[in-house]
Order: structure tokens, then sequence, then C-alpha cells
């Protein structure tokens, strides 16, 4: 559509809409205007092409053993991350997907990924900590050995509040039955 066919009464409307809902100063106006008309005059036509990109250096020599080259700017460093969202306000992927970059092309120069894997390794970072290895012992020989420390260790009595409540379970009441009132006294006569 040519500038000339613009028809004034839509671009009229159209201007008075956006006035209506949005707040401007009286120097923006006629800006709003030109680009409306600019606008409305390009209506079916196609879209003219994006300036072509031209990176810095190759991206093949972008990624270096040291060091790491910025294809926006040329700025080189041992990593790209904090660089590309400060100064060209960038995502990893964005950058990426700007120059056409696989996914696996590298922010981080080699050299430095490895230094900082080393590093963490060395602090133990990463891993789960190694439970301490207790000498295997079978239960009989660990239980002869508490009651050469402990003659008492060998016991497995339990509180007279869990008697109560077992008894209260059970029904038998609170007073306790023949055999276990006989290996109470022998309990009582070996030690004394």
């Amino acid at each position: 559509m040519n500038t000339e066919e613009v028809d004034p009464h839509l671009m009229a409307k159209i201007v008075e809409s956006y006035v209506r809902h949005h707040k401007l100063g009286s120097d923006q106006l006629a800006d709003l205007i030109t680009s409306v008309h600019r606008a409305i005059g390009r209506l079916g036509q196609p879209p003219e092409p994006d300036e072509v990109l031209t990176p810095a250096v190759s991206v093949r020599r972008s990624v270096h053993r040291d060091y790491v080259i910025c294809l926006d700017c040329g700025y080189r460093g041992k990593t790209l991350r904090r660089h590309i969202s400060t100064r060209h306000g960038l995502s990893g992927d964005e950058y990426r997907q700007r120059w056409g970059l696989r996914g696996s092309h590298r922010l981080t120069a080699p050299a430095y990924s490895e230094r900082r894997s080393t590093l963490a390794k060395e602090l133990g970072l990463g891993r789960k900590p190694l439970a301490k290895a207790a000498p295997a012992t079978t239960p009989a020989a660990s239980a002869s050995a508490d009651r050469a420390e402990n003659p008492k260790a060998g016991s497995t009595r339990k509180p007279r509040s869990a008697l109560k409540t077992k008894a209260a379970a059970t029904g038998t009441g609170a007073r306790p039955t023949l055999a276990r009132r006989r290996s109470r006294a022998r309990g009582a006569s070996q030690s004394a």
C-alpha cells in the first residue's frame, strides 16, 4: 500500500484510540502520527530484511583453551555468561540462537572449566559423604563382649511402664507371671 493512499480518517481513529488509553506529551504526538502513517503505508509489503550480523571473530576461532571471545564485540575472557547478560542483555541460549550456534558451544574456556572441576573434586563437592565402616561382627560375638565388660548389658529387661501397657493390652493385670517372678529372683541372687 502506498503512503499516499492512506485514509486520513482511519489513521486519525487509530491515533485517537491510542491517545485515549495512553498518556502522551504534546511533543510525542507528532512522532506517533508519523509512525502510524508509516506502518499503514507498509501494509501488504514484504518485511525489510534484518541486518546481517557479522561476528567479531569466526565461530571456530571464538573458543580457545584459555579464553573465549564474544562474537558481538570481541571481548576476551574466561567465561562469557556474565558479559553477554550485562553488556548485551542476552542469556546463554539467546546468544547461541542469535549467532546460530549449537547448544554445545562453549561459553567458558576449557582450561578454566577443568581447573574449577579439579578444585571442586579436591574439596569433595558433589559427592555424598561416605559412611564410616565399622568392623563386621556377629551378633553373638558382640553380645558376649558386652557381657564381659558389663554384666547387666545382656539383660533385656523392659521398663515398668512397658510392662504395665503390655499387661493392660493382654488383660493379665498388673501381677507378673510365675516365670517372670522366678527369673527376677534368680537375677537378684546372682548380683548379690
